[in-house]
């Protein structure tokens, strides 16, 4: 049977029939989504991260090149959204245009989007939630809130003894709380959503805005810090450069975190009121506002305080820590706290969404979307996934997962511009409400940026990424491409 069987259009259409989602959502309620589903852990979070070890002042420049990779997907994502406006994202739309084998490497690659992503936003809110009780002179023990590496650096910094064993207990009970509530079922309202996005903006502008009256200009000088070598755990150089325009490009490897969500626009295709027009636009405006916005901010820490002094977990609280403004701290930090819970709850739901989509389809089991008989959810799906988050969140390095997860995303941007190129070739005459201009250029470039950038990601995240493709090809070879709907629908057929 040919691993690039395509899914019918008239399949997509029919479960949209059944699917009874109201249309209510208008351009900008998709882009107010965009937006809440963008902003998240990888600006409250990340920029510490690669400001402090990476790129210094020039994160500004980071963030740059990794937008610049992002739109030349997002207008990829854009035409394919509107030649088939269904549920599912990526893996849909190659399903449904590409064929069976392409769309399960990308939905097996959004699988670790969407897992890795909400482990890293789980850590980044234990890191606010820290922050915040610390404020109300309440302090977690170092080994209850750091996995054991994190744990180690701080308390050598600190000069304490270091611990034997160390868990990240607030990302680890976060997981959990977020867990029990998909399981009972959630639904915000567009109103509800659109409430927390001018929260999250807010809180964005206040950042730019206060913290533009505090910038010391001397602190972006040099503005590429020299390179350095990264020294292993052996006291050997491992012949990675901190700092320097690698370092910039590898910044811009995580980063490009903080970009991930403005393809969950295209899962709300069922819910919009005008998809084929409206969910491009809010693709490529959410993904444009965020980019200006995320400049901006990095601008201002790297300018408010030196980056390597930057705390790593919570880095925009710490910028204003330093400069004594706790009042400020206040407002960032709850309401840090409080969207992270909100992206987090967001990415476990578009976990279980996909997993769902495929389950449906055959290529994963049954299990994946077996409903609660009460609450009407995924509930098993939905208990793994919670499970594997939170003892990967306790135990392992924020940077390590932000990276996994943007390996695999930019892994499926790139196998998205391939598809949408294949598609203009081989389907021409297929309705195209919008067109991404130019797309034999803007595809390829598509393609060499996101897999140049995969080329500044570190070789464990690498050796990682590999086993779980290989692992992907496996499951697809063995029980997913002979489960398939679509293999079971030809053997009924001969």
């Amino acid at each position: 049977m040919s691993v690039w069987r395509k899914k019918p259009i008239s399949a997509f259409e029919a479960e949209m029939k059944k699917s009874g989602l109201n249309r209510v959502l208008t351009r900008w309620g998709l882009t107010s989504l965009g937006i809440g589903a963008i902003i998240g852990g990888g600006i409250f979070t990340l920029t510490g991260i690669a400001a402090h070890d990476y790129a210094g002042p020039a994160l500004a420049l980071s963030f740059v090149i990794a937008g610049i990779g992002c739109l030349f997907a997002s207008l990829c994502y854009a035409e394919f959204a509107s030649v088939l406006p269904v549920e599912g994202s990526a893996y849909s739309y190659a399903y449904g245009t590409v064929g069976e084998l392409f769309a399960w490497f990308i939905g097996w690659n959004l699988i670790l989007e969407y897992m890795m992503g909400a482990t890293t936003v789980a850590v980044a809110w234990s890191g606010y939630f820290v922050k915040l009780l610390h404020l109300f002179h309440i302090d977690f023990p170092i080994w209850l809130c750091n996995d054991l590496a994190t744990a180690t650096e701080k308390c050598l910094k600190s000069g304490i003894s270091v611990p034997s064993f160390a868990i990240n207990l607030p990302a680890f009970i976060i997981t959990w709380i977020v867990t029990s509530v998909l399981i009972k079922g959630i639904k915000e309202a567009a109103s509800t959503n659109n409430i927390i996005v001018i929260v999250k903006i807010s809180v964005v502008l206040f950042v730019i805005i206060v913290g533009a009256f505090y910038i010391n200009v001397e602190n972006w000088f040099p503005f590429i810090p020299n390179e350095v070598a990264e020294i292993g755990a052996d006291g050997i150089a491992t012949g990675k450069m901190n700092f320097g325009f690698g370092g910039v490009l590898t910044a811009a490897t995580i980063v490009f975190f903080a970009y991930i969500g403005f393809d969950a626009v295209s899962t709300q295709a069922g819910e919009a009121v005008n998809p084929k027009k409206d969910v491009p636009f809010a693709i490529i405006a959410s993904l444009v506002i965020c980019t200006i916005l995320y400049i901006l901010v990095s601008l201002v820490l790297t300018g408010m305080v030196k980056y390597d002094v930057l705390d790593k977990a919570a880095p925009v609280a710490s910028a204003f820590s330093e400069k004594g403004l706790t009042w400020a701290v206040f407002i960032i930090t709850i309401a840090a706290t409080a969207g992270l819970t909100s992206v987090m709850l967001v990415m476990m739901l578009g976990q279980t969404r996909i997993f769902l989509g495929m389950a449906k389809d055959g290529l994963l089991p049954q299990f994946f979307k077996s409903l609660h008989p009460n609450f009407k959810t995924p509930y098993k799906s939905t208990l793994l996934v919670g499970g594997i988050i939170s003892v990967v969140a306790a135990f392992t390095p924020i940077d390590k997962v932000s990276e996994m997860c943007s390996m695999g995303t930019l892994l499926a941007f790139a196998m998205v511009c391939v598809a949408v190129m294949l598609l203009r070739y081989k389907k021409p005459e297929l309705e195209r409400p919008y067109k991404a201009p130019a797309i034999y250029l803007v595809g390829t470039l598509g393609v060499a940026f996101n897999l140049f950038l995969m080329c500044y990601v570190r070789k464990e995240t690498w050796f990682a990424f590999l086993i779980w493709g290989t692992l992907g090809i496996l499951v697809y070879f063995l029980y997913s491409r002979r489960n398939s709907n679509l293999h079971n629908a030809i053997d009924e057929n001969l």
